[in-house]
């Protein structure tokens, strides 16, 4: 298992944590998607997930994600 954290930017809101985990949960290998909006923290847990594939989740959500 692969854990991996960023902070993501430009979320306001409970929906906006819906839109991130709906996003990064649909990344192959990904098993859990953990979004705190109060820290902006995303953690995403699986296996063989790809750093690349989850930013680029993150932007398709509509934010900006950064590791942690």
């Amino acid at each position: 298992m692969t854990t991996l954290d960023y902070t993501v930017t430009g979320m306001t809101c409970q929906h906006c944590v819906a839109s991130v985990t709906e996003e990064v949960s649909e990344v192959a290998g990904v098993t859990d998607v953990d979004v705190d909006l109060d820290t902006g923290s995303l953690r995403v847990t699986g296996s063989d997930v790809d750093p690349a594939q989850v930013q680029a989740a993150v932007v398709e959500a509509g934010y900006s994600a950064t590791p942690a």
